[in-house]
């Protein structure tokens, strides 16, 4: 575990990258934005500024651009520990009073979830809403095919090419590939020995948001999210594939906007 203080705004700096570029006006409800296996905070950097009363902060883990040179995570637990130690901190240091929101894309939907269940293990303020996309329900069992962590490295290509999301240029430059590799290794790792551990649903509102023709997920394993909650669930179906969510980016951000505009 780490301690944030009032010093530590480098290290809170290495999660939230873009914490100091959200666009938004003082006051705005943080959203923090966790990306999919092998995604960057990137991902969600063009939602910066977009987002009525939003401060959007997308989320960057170990292994990947400004933290290429730290060893990605391999397990759920000590990355969620870290996880809601900075995303607290961050929140502490907000002049939203203690409000935020998340969320998850794929494996960082189940991220999410779990930081959600950190946090009120911890006794922290829980966020006002979960959105979710491109993820199971935590608790359903999954049948994602043979584990990424063993594949050769034209087998995890092929993989991300079926996928979409990852530009062609990149899977094709073997320079690129081994930068970008070992963090989806890692990430497809934390997802595959992840256990789901019953506890009491939330009592977050959760939002998720599927997409028609995803094949890592099914549709009644998305609408058991409903289960993870005592608030309100949304469901919103996307046509389209694993990303349809970044590639319908209006679509989804006027989702996310309408759920946020009682806090926002």
């Amino acid at each position: 575990m780490t301690v944030y203080d009032e010093t530590s705004d480098a290290l809170l700096t290495q999660w939230l990258p873009f914490r100091a570029l959200t666009g938004a006006e003082p006051g705005a409800l943080p959203l923090y934005c966790l990306p999919h296996a092998g995604g960057a905070a990137s991902a969600f950097r063009l939602w910066q500024g977009k987002l009525p009363g939003v401060a959007v902060q997308p989320v960057q883990l170990p292994g990947r651009e400004s933290r290429h040179r730290e060893p990605p995570y391999l397990r759920m637990e000590p990355l969620v520990s870290d996880l809601a130690d900075a995303v607290l901190a961050d929140v502490a240091q907000s002049a939203a009073g203690h409000r935020y929101a998340l969320y998850g894309h794929s494996l960082g939907g189940l991220v999410a979830f779990e930081l959600v269940r950190e946090v009120r293990r911890r006794g922290g303020p829980e966020p006002v809403h979960l959105f979710v996309s491109g993820s199971d329900a935590p608790h359903v069992t999954y049948e994602d095919g043979p584990p990424v962590r063993g594949m050769s490295r034209k087998e995890v290509v092929g993989l991300l090419r079926d996928l979409g999301g990852t530009p062609e240029w990149l899977l094709a430059d073997p320079g690129a590939l081994e930068m970008i590799l070992p963090a989806v290794q890692a990430d497809f790792t934390v997802k595959e020995s992840y256990g789901y551990t019953p506890e009491p649903p939330l009592a977050v509102p959760i939002s998720v948001l599927p997409s028609g023709s995803d094949p890592r997920v099914a549709p009644e394993k998305v609408a058991a999210w409903r289960e993870q909650t005592a608030g309100e669930f949304a469901l919103h179906p996307f046509d389209g594939g694993h990303f349809a969510v970044f590639e319908q980016a209006d679509r989804t951000r006027a989702i996310v906007a309408e759920a946020l505009r009682p806090w926002a």
